[in-house]
Parts: C-alpha cells; sequence; structure tokens
C-alpha cells in the first residue's frame, strides 16, 4: 500500500481482520482516543447524571467535505451538541459511525479526525463509541458521518415548543444564513468580495448562558439548520398555536450573505445555519437574554427579532421594511441538498 498522503482506504479496511484493526488502533485512535473510547467494546458503560436525559442522533452527508470555517468532522459533533444544547442538555457523551468509500485518501480522514477531535474537546464532550464501514466506490460519496448523543437536563429546565406563548420574544443569538451560502459557494466555485465562512460551532455553553440569565423564563430553543430560520419559526408557530411576526429591518443578515442570495434567489430566512439559536423567551426576559448572549463569544450578534403573539394559529408574518407585511410559508423541500 502507499504511504504518505496517497495511501487510501480499501474495503477490507471495513473487513473486521487486521487492517481494520490497524486502521482503528493507528488513525482513529490517535485522534479521538480516550480511555472508554479505546476499549473497543460493544458499547460504552456510562454512569447517569441527573434525573433527565435528552437523546439525539443525526446523519451527516455534506457536500464538498471540506467548506470555509469547518468540515464534516466538525460539522458532525457541533450538529449533535447543538440538539442536545436546543433542549437545555449539558452534552455528556458521543457516538460517532463512519462510512466510508473505498479509495477515500488517508490524509483526509486524519483531517476530519483531527477536526472531530478539536470540537469535541470544544464542547467537553468525548466521543465514547462508534462504528466504521468501508462501501464500495460509489456507495457513499467519499465520507458519510452517523453520530448520537446524550446530554443531562437540568432541574426545572424543560423546553419545548408548546410552552411558547403570546408575548414571547423571538431572539436570535446571530447572524442568518452564513453557513449554507458558504457551502455553496464551496460546492459551485463561487467567489464574492468578501468569503463567507460557515458559522458551524458548538452551542451549549452559550445555551446555559442563556438559560441561566433567565430561570424559567426560556420557554423554547432551536438550531436553524435545514430550512433555516422558516422552518424552525413555522415548525414553532404550529406546535404552540400562535402567531409569529418577525421584523424584517432587526433581522442579523451579512451584506455578503444578503448579495449572495440576492444573486442566487434564496431568501435568507430559509437559509441553514449550524452555529446560531432561534430562542424564545417570556417577554420581560428579553433585554436580559440579547445581553447575556452578546457578552458570549457565540452570540455577539443577538438581537430581538419579533414576537409570538395571539392571531392566527401557526401563521409566520414578516413585517417589511416599507411597512407591509408578507407570510414566510414553511419550506417545501430542501433549497439547498447536502448542507448537512
Amino acid at each position: 500500500m502507499a504511504r504518505g498522503d496517497e495511501r487510501r482506504v480499501l474495503l477490507a479496511h471495513g473487513g473486521g481482520g487486521i487492517m481494520m484493526r490497524d486502521l482503528i488502533a493507528e488513525v482513529i485512535l490517535r485522534h479521538i482516543g480516550n480511555p472508554t473510547l479505546a476499549r473497543l467494546e460493544d458499547a460504552a458503560v456510562l454512569a447517569p447524571q441527573g434525573s433527565r436525559l435528552a437523546f439525539t442522533t443525526d446523519a451527516f452527508v455534506v457536500k464538498p467535505i471540506f467548506f470555509r470555517g469547518g468540515d464534516i468532522g466538525r460539522l458532525a459533533v457541533c450538529g449533535t451538541v447543538n440538539d442536545l444544547a436546543a433542549m437545555g442538555a449539558r452534552p455528556l457523551a458521543l457516538s460517532l459511525a463512519m462510512v466510508i468509500e473505498e479509495g477515500f485518501r488517508f490524509a483526509d480522514l486524519e483531517r476530519v479526525l483531527q477536526s472531530v477531535a478539536a470540537a469535541a474537546s470544544e464542547a467537553c464532550v468525548e466521543v465514547v463509541t462508534g462504528d466504521t464501514k468501508v462501501v464500495e466506490r460509489g456507495a457513499a460519496d467519499g465520507l458519510f458521518l452517523i453520530t448520537a448523543g446524550i446530554g443531562a437536563v437540568p432541574d426545572g429546565v424543560f423546553l419545548s415548543p408548546t410552552e411558547v406563548r403570546p408575548g414571547d420574544a423571538v431572539i436570535a443569538s446571530g447572524t442568518l444564513g452564513d453557513h449554507g451560502i458558504a457551502i455553496l459557494s464551496e460546492r459551485n466555485g463561487l467567489e464574492f468580495e468578501t468569503p463567507v465562512t460557515s458559522d458551524v460551532a458548538p452551542l451549549a455553553d452559550l445555551a446555559a448562558h442563556i438559560v441561566s440569565a433567565a430561570p424559567g423564563g426560556i420557554h423554547c430553543m432551536r438550531d436553524p439548520t435545514r430550512g433555516g430560520a422558516a422552518a424552525v419559526l413555522n415548525e414553532i408557530a404550529s406546535a404552540a398555536a400562535v402567531e409569529i411576526e418577525i421584523v424584517e429591518s432587526a433581522l442579523p443578515i451579512r451584506r455578503e450573505v444578503a448579495a449572495a442570495c440576492d444573486m442566487l434567489g434564496f431568501d435568507p430566512l430559509y437559509v441553514p445555519n449550524e452555529g446560531r439559536l432561534i430562542v424564545f423567551c417570556g417577554g420581560e426576559f428579553a433585554e436580559a437574554c440579547v445581553a447575556r448572549m452578546r457578552g458570549h463569544p457565540l452570540g455577539p450578534d443577538a438581537v430581538l427579532v419579533g414576537r409570538a403573539r395571539q392571531g392566527a394559529p401557526g401563521r409566520v408574518v414578516l413585517r417589511t421594511r416599507i411597512g407591509g407585511s408578507r407570510i414566510i410559508a414553511a419550506p417545501y423541500g430542501e433549497q439547498l441538498p447536502r448542507i448537512c
């Protein structure tokens, strides 16, 4: 087998024999190893923490695998951590399964694993179990990652769309649409005067910061991934049977993202993020929540963008800059496939 950067993953690396053992020991454990994972047992045994656990799972098939601001490894860790964070949970442990296409470069696999390790360290969580499969050329488009995560939900924290009520403030933790435009520009070789970087980041610490700012006042949090903010807002409006009004002039959208969306025919509200939260809190807590977010490294651009109100249940309305209004409908399908 070739050495250096030209080494490639072979089908035999997924066959359960010596070559697979060497792949796990020399590549995977070297980058993301820890005492629990290093046992290579059929399951990780964890000590329960707290009375309630949050549990989530996800799959990541982003194309391209490497993009400005991150890669599929960072995306997998952050995406899983953020699903836990949106429930108010502190991440405890992750699993990571890899589906690797035959011929995938070892150098690229190591680069992804380095990102997994760095993102997990940033999120204060470990990958404690996993699996590796190698499939024939053409069956996986390089590399797919499948994750699961568990987290501890503090006593007194219960976040759900059904908790949202009229009068709640709607807060965005930062600029919208960055991740989707970053992926699209990489995929299609588009160049903008100011390059757009993915916002992908682990949000557990920011989420805990928000919850502690208003004990009992935070009703719901969501990370606006596929379908963007529009999908999240419609989901919550329907579940809570409220109408949500969003103010266009308040939306935090980078100038370069807005320009790219204008050029490509996208609405920034439907473009995904991977490092942002949409937060619903009691109106009396809005100012404190925004201030708390802006004091955190991942929330300097946090802003109040709207309110939940009585009206047409399930409807999301945008108040435009010229004083009119339009309906923000739920996305029918995916505008940008393969973004996470």
